[in-house]
């Protein structure tokens, strides 16, 4: 276990955090518990709009679908209720204690179809080829190692599935958004994603890009 845990302290060493000023409130358990606050904001759904989201990812009854970067389980119980009694929900998120938020909202809603996992800051730690839909809603602009998580990402999706990324523009925060949407598209193509959609899913607030994993055959 300890050489295990060495490997992955020189893994995180070994990389620049690309999102280092965006993750300084998720350090302590003090600053997460901020951040709950916002996510469980019972306002929040005026401004995320998450049937439009749902809309939009098209989910198939019956389909798996992972919520990376689920943070309280915000999204768990639209998807849970998208991809139906039939279907799976996995919902990652790197930090136990908002895992366990999530987990009390996944008894609370009686959402027998959702999976919690604990994922890294490296991997989201979803099992390969499992996957038909993947969203990262407001979550994108954390990564500290977007290339070793659209690693972890593409394996998990299925030949032909789709990522979606919801995030703000970087015009607006300027301070806490890593990198702006056009940068952002390049950044996942260079990783083997199509892009197939771009639209604006909040006015010039929040953008939603809809990327495909590319099937063996192509």
């Amino acid at each position: 276990m300890k050489l295990i845990a060495s490997v992955l302290l020189f893994v995180t060493a070994a990389f620049p955090q690309a999102a280092a000023n965006a993750n300084k409130a998720y350090k302590t358990k003090e600053g997460r518990d901020g951040v709950a606050k916002t996510l469980d904001n019972p306002n929040r759904d005026k401004n995320q709009k998450p049937e439009e989201i749902i809309a939009a990812m098209n989910i198939a009854p019956g389909s798996t679908v992972a919520d990376i970067g689920t943070g309280t389980g915000y999204m768990l119980p639209f998807l849970s209720k998208a991809v139906g009694p039939a279907g799976r929900v996995f919902g990652e998120d790197i930090a136990p204690d908002f895992l366990d938020r999530a987990r009390a909202k996944v008894a609370s809603d009686n959402l027998s179809n959702v999976t919690l996992v604990l994922g890294s800051e490296t991997s989201a730690t979803l099992p390969a080829n499992t996957v038909n839909n993947i969203l990262i809603l407001d979550v994108y602009h954390h990564f500290d190692y977007p290339d070793k998580m659209l690693a972890n990402i593409s394996s998990a999706l299925k030949p032909g599935g789709h990522l979606f990324i919801v995030d703000f523009y970087k015009k607006d925060r300027a301070d806490h958004i890593r990198i702006e949407r056009d940068d952002v598209v390049k950044e996942i193509s260079s990783n083997g994603f199509r892009l197939i959609k771009t639209i604006d899913h909040t006015g010039n607030n929040q953008y939603m890009l809809t990327f495909e994993k590319p099937s063996s055959k192509q």
